[in-house]
């Protein structure tokens, strides 16, 4: 076996559970999880459920030869299997030790403690007997294997029925049975195994463990017993020390337990036997209960749909008007704004490029006025040229001045013309001097 190992977590938790007396199931810690029998079309099939655990039981019968040493019994043959289908770990075609261990388990409760009357197997002695074999199948593993498949075993031989046989000379005739009725086993007693797991060396003890509460536990003690308190087998593993209190308070529990069990299952067989006789549905199809199967099916129901639009305007008017819910808008930057209180919205954040051409914007608009000063500047000089001299004409460079460049540049320009008139007045004067001179003398 394989089995998937806890980790230090779980197995610090269980045994904290443990030690609190919690478990992980919500049981007391003498609590046994739920049985539930189910049986097949055919004699000698049933399937038991213990919590999540499932066996699947089926019971067959031979005329063989019988054992030299016993030329007047029956021989009974019992057979678990542990398939990958109930678990990971089980590995197909390969007996484990616990396989094996489980088998041995099983023939000590049920073949050993005389519960089924081999000698009424016998039809012919030393030439005839009836070979009955018990197959379990685990279907899931979750925990306490051994408890239910005794269960499922006891339960399969109390419904199986052999054919009936007659013996003509040295002639044995089996008939079917539409040609009488077949007969059933003859059972003394019902063993069955009831399982106490240990843990910090027998200070906790807990009834029916579950899986994982196997893997944490230091030791388990199975007792068969029967209805009549008489037990049957016991068997101790895992190397813990019992005191004699210790077993003698597991007895009185299995004594509990084992007549709920027996209860449950004589009642389950009534149930099934008044069935087929009544001839009603029988097998694993009817005993599954319904709503997993027709989980999706709804059932039929007459509707009147004539009064709907009243019947609605009565309920709108009856109900209480919505209340009026305004968003408030949050704002995250200047421009931007986001509905109601949400996540942090990313168009609030400008991006680099953006934030380079606001600043620019914001420079260029705080240059403008000072531009505008330099302009009043330049028309108050170019007014006081044309007081002093009407004649000057001005040349088409002024139309430079309404040019609006940066602030360096703007100064240096103003500084240019300004000096450049004054020199063109200075000689256009002294020009006119010389004129009217020349004109004195001629």
């Amino acid at each position: 076996m394989k089995e998937t190992p806890l980790s230090n977590c779980e197995r610090r938790f269980l045994l904290r559970a443990i030690e609190e007396r919690k478990r992980l199931d919500g049981r007391q810690s003498y609590d046994y999880r739920n049985v539930r029998i189910s049986f097949g079309a055919d004699y000698g099939c049933c399937i038991v459920e213990l919590g999540r655990t499932r066996v699947l039981g089926q019971v067959s019968c031979e005329l063989v030869s019988p054992k030299l040493n016993r030329a007047t019994e029956g021989i009974l043959f019992f057979n678990l299997e542990l398939s990958p289908m109930a678990a990971p770990a089980f590995e197909p075609g390969r007996q484990s030790d616990l396989l094996v261990k489980l088998n041995r388990l099983l023939e000590r409760c049920l073949r050993n403690s005389k519960c089924i009357d081999t000698e009424s197997l016998c039809v012919v002695a030393g030439v005839k007997v009836w070979q009955i074999r018990v197959d379990l199948h685990l279907l899931n593993h979750d925990g306490n294997i051994i408890d239910a498949a005794s269960i499922a075993a006891i339960v399969a031989l109390c419904h199986f029925r052999r054919p009936d046989v007659s013996v003509q000379g040295e002639e044995v005739i089996l008939y079917t049975p539409e040609e009488r009725d077949p007969v059933p086993l003859s059972i003394h007693h019902m063993p069955i195994c009831v399982s106490f797991a240990f843990f910090q060396q027998g200070t906790y003890l807990l009834v029916d463990p579950s899986e994982r509460e196997e893997r944490v536990m230091d030791g388990l003690l199975v007792i068969a017993m029967n209805k009549h308190r008489e037990i049957c087998t016991i068997q101790s593993s895992g190397g813990i020390m019992l005191l004699k209190d210790q077993v003698l308070r597991c007895s009185k529990i299995t004594g509990v337990k084992v007549a709920e069990i027996t209860e449950l299952i004589q009642k389950a067989l009534e149930n099934d036997q008044k069935v087929r006789k009544e001839g009603g549905k029988f097998g694993f199809a009817e005993s599954i209960p319904n709503q997993k199967i027709t989980a999706f099916k709804m059932e039929r129901a007459p509707v009147n749909t004539n009064d709907v639009e009243e019947q609605a305007e009565e309920i709108i008017t009856k109900a209480d008007p919505p209340s009026d819910v305004f968003a408030k808008p949050i704002l995250r930057m200047p421009g931007t704004a986001q509905i109601g209180e949400g996540i942090e919205n990313s168009w609030g954040d400008l991006e680099e490029s953006e934030r380079e051409e606001e600043e620019e914007g914001n420079s260029d608009d705080a240059t403008t006025p000072e531009g505008q000063k330099m302009e009043t500047e330049e028309i108050n000089i170019v007014s006081k040229t044309k007081k002093d001299d009407d004649t000057i004409e001005l040349s088409d460079s002024e139309e430079e001045e309404v040019v609006i460049l940066e602030p360096e540049e703007r100064e240096k320009k103003t500084r240019t013309h300004t000096s450049t008139k004054q020199e063109n007045s200075s000689s256009k004067k002294a020009f006119n001097k010389k004129r009217k001179k020349k004109r004195a003398t001629h």
